[in-house]
């Protein structure tokens, strides 16, 4: 029987309590929990059985092995480097942090630690995820022509949410450029983005926007094609389409997807689409929180590293810079741009 491991739980809102949930399900894991609204804390705790302290330092004085992260993204660098400082491995939802310079400082106390981080992008540990990678890995798919990739959220969040995320590129498509990297096998080189706040203007104060649109180039020469709404009228609406010289391939299209055809004869829009996030990659949260135990028990590499997050920010950055300036935007012109000048 495996050892127990301790994990503490930063931050209680759906995905955070999720989490709980599934540690609760891996064999010999306990749990102790902590947020930012001590009440919260206590309920969660009491309706799942675990125990709830005051703050995330309370969590490593009382030994945990490992810290899973899901509070706000602001909150994620300081964390790590709790994480780093106490040596306890840690489990950090997406994104790590909202500029390369933060989260550069994150991975050198993480690399001086010593300690195994994983990043939450579940879409790698997805089944029709992995198998496109697959796909595309033996060569079946051929080379790359055009990927489409597309994440359309049943409803928009609330505005205290969208000010602290960074916007839609870091928050809601960094999930679609981790994707893209993954299955592809290829870097980004280059981003043209756009985007309008048209559903609801509000977000325009905010200077975000609700409808977003981009287009990627690949190292191998093909083009991705990204498109995003904050509301999808239908439901959760998560896919990615690859089309090769030697086959087309598509992950995210089933009898729940949330589209409408208007073909003659091809019926109604589905009753039951996928309604959120959980009810479309239950599968995969589960599965990368499972990877995440086993690693840290085995001392292996993580499967989703702080710099696979990183080359997922920049992409987000250098879309949020193209939206800005309205023209087409490097991944090397962000790198730099973000190097302080010693380094």
């Amino acid at each position: 029987m495996s050892k127990q491991l301790a994990v503490g739980v930063v931050g209680l809102g759906r995905i955070g309590t999720h989490h709980v949930q599934t540690l609760l399900g891996l064999d010999a894991v306990s749990v102790s929990v902590t947020d930012a609204d001590p009440q919260r804390a206590r309920r969660v705790a009491d309706e799942l059985g675990v125990r709830a302290v005051a703050t995330p330092e309370a969590l490593v004085e009382s030994g945990v092995h490992a810290l899973v992260i899901a509070s706000s993204t602001p909150s994620h660098a300081p964390l790590l480097e709790l994480a780093a400082a106490s040596a306890v491995a840690a489990f950090c939802e997406k994104p790590v942090a909202l500029d390369l310079p933060t989260l550069d400082r994150v991975r050198e106390a993480v690399d001086r630690a010593g300690i195994v981080v994983q990043v939450g992008f579940q879409r790698r540990f997805d089944a029709g995820y992995l198998a496109a990678h697959e796909a595309v890995a033996a060569g079946s798919v051929g080379r790359i022509l055009v990927m489409r990739a597309a994440t359309h959220d049943p409803v928009s969040p609330p505005a205290e949410y969208i000010a602290a995320s960074g916007g839609i590129f870091c928050d809601l498509h960094i999930h679609d450029f981790d994707a893209v990297r993954f299955v592809s096998g290829e870097e980004v080189t280059q981003v043209y983005a756009d985007g309008a706040a048209l559903d609801a203007p509000w977000i325009d104060e905010l200077e975000d926007v609700d409808v977003s649109a981009a287009i990627l180039q690949l190292s191998g020469g093909g083009l991705v094609i990204v498109s995003g709404t904050r509301r999808d009228p239908l439901g959760y609406d998560v896919r990615l389409e690859v089309f090769g010289t030697d086959d087309s391939i598509v992950t995210g299209q089933d009898a729940l997807s949330p589209i409408r055809s208007v073909e003659p004869g091809a019926g109604r829009a589905p009753d039951s689409a996928y309604r959120d996030f959980w009810d479309r990659f239950e599968p995969a949260y589960r599965a990368e929180l499972a990877a995440f135990v086993k690693t840290v028990r085995t001392d292996a590499p993580s499967p989703c590293s702080l710099e696979e997050a990183r080359a997922a920010l920049t992409v987000a950055l250098a879309a949020e810079r193209s939206r800005a300036e309205r023209r087409p935007v490097s991944i090397e012109e962000v790198a730099l741009a973000q190097t302080p000048p010693n380094g």
